[in-house]
């Protein structure tokens, strides 16, 4: 649920760590995914939400698009205004009420940035991203695919995913809890010889799920893709859902 403590999880250790992971050339290409998904312009009012460290919404404001980046963690607000000037970060929690209800034609939520709290409290952001949107505007969630996460855990039960930064270390051991649809992540930062454990809890959803959800909160036209911005299929590492409104 959300009974984590999101400082320690979206931290320093994050920013250490994900660096490695998050590269230019990687941007570059889910800018251009995420462009082509939505269909976005010059001009076009973005909200980033949750922005993080902002290399997303950094990327659309230099296309010329107006963007509005959102996130509670003003260490991440604070790289993200140093890589990039022409971006309005604001300094708030994702289930606050939006700013600028009706005002936004897009909307995007990227690298796994829903799920984190209890169902009825993700259903309310759903519908508060509705109201942020204009007739006719759009929202983009990227998600894990859920059965590319059961590949993953067939075989023991649970998964593991390493990060490596020099001699420093970030292990992520998952299961999932088939009764709440959630993934379990028990999180272990090895950085200069000291050892951190937390965890988290991510809500998973396949696409009639989510897409009920989205209808449910009064979206229209739910389409997914995969991770290239093709087809979304079995095989797909993510799922990218975009939704009308």
């Amino acid at each position: 649920m959300s009974d984590f403590d999101f400082d320690e999880v979206f931290g320093d250790d994050y920013l250490h760590f994900y660096e490695t992971m998050l590269t230019d050339e990687r941007s570059r290409r889910e800018l251009d995914q995420i462009v082509r998904m939505l269909d976005l312009a010059p001009g076009m009012r973005v909200l980033d939400v949750p922005c993080g460290h902002g290399r997303i919404a950094n990327g659309l404001a230099a296309m010329g698009c107006e963007v509005v980046g959102i996130d509670a963690n003003p260490a991440f607000l604070e790289v993200a205004r140093r890589a990039g000037r022409h971006v309005d970060y604001r300094l708030a929690d994702m289930r606050d009420p939006i700013p600028d209800d009706g005002g936004f034609d897009r909307i995007v939520n990227w690298f796994t940035s829903f799920g984190y709290f209890d169902d009825a409290t993700d259903r309310r952001i759903l519908a508060g991203w509705r109201r942020a949107l204009r007739p006719g505007g759009r929202l983009l969630i990227d998600q894990p695919s859920r059965p590319h996460l059961f590949r993953l855990f067939v075989a023991g039960g649970h998964g593991v995913a390493l990060v490596e930064r020099g001699d420093d270390l970030l292990i992520d051991r998952t299961t999932y809890d088939a009764e709440s649809g959630r993934t379990e992540t028990e999180r272990i930062s090895v950085r200069d010889g000291r050892v951190r454990r937390y965890r988290f809890s991510v809500r998973t959803f396949d696409l009639n799920e989510l897409r009920g959800w989205l209808l449910e909160a009064g979206f229209r036209d739910v389409a997914a893709y995969g991770e290239d911005g093709g087809s979304f299929g079995l095989a797909s590492r993510r799922m990218r859902v975009v939704a009308g409104a």
